[in-house]
Parts: C-alpha cells; structure tokens; sequence
C-alpha cells in the first residue's frame, strides 16, 4: 500500500452515532486518508450472534457490533485494521468489546484499536490512535525495520519531556532530556545537547524522525524526514531496545500524562490502547506524589521498594483524590515508605485494570518511559502479573531511540 491509498478501517461500534461520537471519528479518519468502513452482515444473523459469541446481550447495537466483526473476520469486508469503541459508562459494552476484539485479532491477524469514548470526545483525542492503525497498513515495511544504519536523530516531544537522541549505525552516541515547556525551543534545546555529546553538527545528521505531542510542530520545524505517532515509534523503540524484535512481546509505556499498552508480534503492533480515564496512571501522579513527600522523583522507587502499600488506602483512582488519599494517610501516621509503595502500585493496578484488559499480554512484557526509571513501578507491576519485568537500557529515551531507528529508511545509500 502507497502512502496515497486511503486505509480502510472497519468501525465496529456501539453508540458513536448517539453520542456526538460519529462526526469525531469521520474528522480524524479523513485528516490521516483513511475511510471508515461498516461491515455489511446478513440481518437474520443478529438473532443467533449471541450464542455464537457466547454473549447474550440485551442491546440490539452490542449484537450488530458481533455481527459486523464476524463479517469483518469472514473477509465480507475488506479492511486494513479496526476500529472497536463503545461508550465508557456502559458495563455491558465493555464486555462485549474486549471479546470483539480478541476474536478479530486471533482470526485475522488484522491491527485493532479498542476505545471507549464518552460524549466530549474530539477527533484531536481519536487522531493518535487512528493514526497509529493507518501507520501499521502504510508502513509494515519501515516497521519490520531491525536495525539503524547511518547518522540520525529522534525526537519524542512529550507532553513534560522533550527526549532526543543522535544514533550512528545502532549505537547511541549523544543524547538530550528537557523539560516541554515552549514545544519548539525544548526541541531545538534537546537536539543539541545530543549532537554536541556526539560531537557532531545538525549537518551531519542524514535523516531526523519526530513523535510525541508535538512531532507535527517539530516536524515542519527540522523538516523531517519521518513524523510518526507515538504508539508503533514507542513500541518499535522498546523492543528494539530489549533485543527482543522477533516473536511477541507486551509492551507498556507509562508516559508523563498518559499510558499505552501495545500488542507487539515481530516488531509490528497489532492491538493496543492508550490511555486511562485519568491521569492518576501516569507518571505525573508519581511526580506530585513525591513532591508530596518531599524528595526527588529518582528517590521516590527506591522509598517505594521500602514500603508496603497494603499499609495506605486508596479510595481513588483520580489524581486528585488519590493524591487526598495518600495525604491522609500520612496525616495518620503512614510512613513516607508505604506512601510511595501505594503511589507505584496504584499506578500499575489502574493500567491493569483499564490498559491490559484490552490488549493480548504476552511475555516478555517490556516497561519503558521515564515512569520506569522509578524502581517500585517494575516491582509493583511484577508483583500484580506475577511476571518478570523487562526495563531495557534507555528505556526513557524509546520514543527518541524508536523515531531515529525507523528514520533510518530514509537514509539514502
């Protein structure tokens, strides 16, 4: 497929067209040339979808979507990647969407989104993950990429971090970290603090590749080569990183305002989701929890390898009344140990609950982003899978790393 060819992205939904939803999902999918496609399906088979599935629904919408990833499955339609959303509030749909998506993934092999919007919905928030489904049709052949040959630079604009590093034939050999304050100027900042520790000007670099919040302001910026969302950068960056690009592999990233957990087989994402209903599973809830106590984000992990976070209550997963919690906890007595403990481990559970719940977790599971720097992280999330967990080298740089690997293919021989 030629970056000309419009993607054709099955949506497979329950009450977008209710809720405002419909004409978000049609913005974002014109912006990337994608189209939406609805699977045709035969009607008289909305009376039998329920036993086939397993699932007796008491929404006619909820049996249409069965019907429409069976016909998606059956090849009726053809279709690029899916789309599977439904509305957060509803328990039912939850359901019904996490075996939709299992059972489209297993059957065809086909790259799958799982969302569930609610009624502010914008396509600004439904860009990333459409885009990440265009990227994998566009470009499985960049994505398939294992090494990185030549001179080149990545830069991840983060939403509290800028990260950039400069890379020479699979080595990292200069590297920078900023906070995002001006978007263009943290960009600019980054990228030097990497050249000049590579000893290298910006006129050497053969091909620069942009990601993160800001990778199309920065993209324009230095004119680069690649500008690619954040979920297959992230994910081709981690696994690159942990020597692990062939087979499957679970990757999460722990950014500073959101999170994303990615599906990953040979080096290509197939399912994956971004994102929790609040902050409180990012590591800004981490940063406010150790300004809390006093100490420096570094210092936070190794409290929290201390303590026992069985010893606080939490009674919120909002960053808000989480941080409340952890504050009345100390006013109780709790010991700065514990309070760290429950912060990692309150993070963790949440990603767990409304993260890996729709992706296909298979070992190695794969920790990166500036979250899993913080000690008691990989120790909570370990303890709650009852898994080893992978932090690879540089694991806070893989947006940067994934973005100057991938950028690579555009070095002219």
């Amino acid at each position: 497929m030629s970056e000309k060819d419009p993607v054709l992205i099955a949506l497979v939904s329950c009450g977008s067209e209710y809720a405002g939803v419909q004409k978000e999902l049609e913005s974002a999918a014109s912006t990337l040339n994608a189209k939406l496609v609805y699977p045709e399906m035969d009607v008289a088979s909305l009376d039998t979808i329920g036993m086939e599935f397993g699932l007796e629904v008491a929404s006619p919408d909820l049996k249409l979507m069965m019907a429409r990833a069976k016909a998606v499955v059956e090849g009726v339609s053809k279709v690029d990647g899916v789309f599977v959303t439904s509305c957060f509030r509803c328990a039912e749909a939850a359901i019904v969407r996490n075996e939709i998506r299992r059972y489209i993934f297993q059957s065809s092999g086909l790259p799958v989104i799982s969302y569930s919007f609610t009624e502010r919905t914008t396509a600004a928030t439904l860009l990333t993950r459409l885009e990440a489904l265009t990227t994998i049709a566009r470009r499985k052949h960049l994505l398939a990429r294992e090494h990185q040959v030549g001179i080149t630079a990545g830069i991840d604009s983060g939403s509290t971090t800028t990260k950039a590093v400069v890379m020479k034939d699979d080595e990292i050999i200069g590297e920078g970290w900023v906070p995002t304050i001006k978007v263009l100027e943290s960009a600019d900042t980054a990228l030097q603090q990497a050249l000049d520790q590579a000893g290298l000007k910006k006129e050497d670099v053969q091909a620069i590749g942009t990601t993160g919040y800001g990778r199309f302001l920065i993209g324009e910026h230095f004119n680069a080569d690649l500008v690619q969302e954040e979920i297959t950068v992230n994910s081709k960056g981690a696994v690159y990183l942990a020597e692990k690009q062939q087979g499957s592999a679970t990757v999460i990233d722990i950014g500073g305002m959101d999170n994303k957990a990615i599906s990953v087989q040979d080096g290509i994402p197939g399912m994956f989701t971004m994102g929790g209903i609040c902050a409180g599973a990012s590591g800004r809830f981490l940063e406010m929890t150790s300004k809390r106590l006093g100490v420096e984000i570094t210092e936070l992990g190794d409290l929290a390898v201390r303590g026992m976070e069985k010893n606080v209550e939490m009674n919120s997963y909002c960053i808000v009344f989480g941080i409340q919690s952890l504050v009345n906890s100390l006013a109780k007595g709790s010991i700065p140990e514990d309070v760290a403990a429950a912060a990692c481990h309150s993070v963790v559970e949440q990603i767990f609950e409304q993260q890996l719940q729709e992706v296909e977790v298979k070992e190695p599971l794969i920790l990166v982003g500036g979250s899993s720097l913080i000690a008691g992280v990989p120790k909570a999330l370990g303890d709650l899978l009852k898994v080893d967990v992978l932090v690879p080298p540089h694991s806070q740089l893989i947006g940067a790393v994934g973005a100057a690997l991938l950028s690579s293919g555009y070095v002219k021989g």
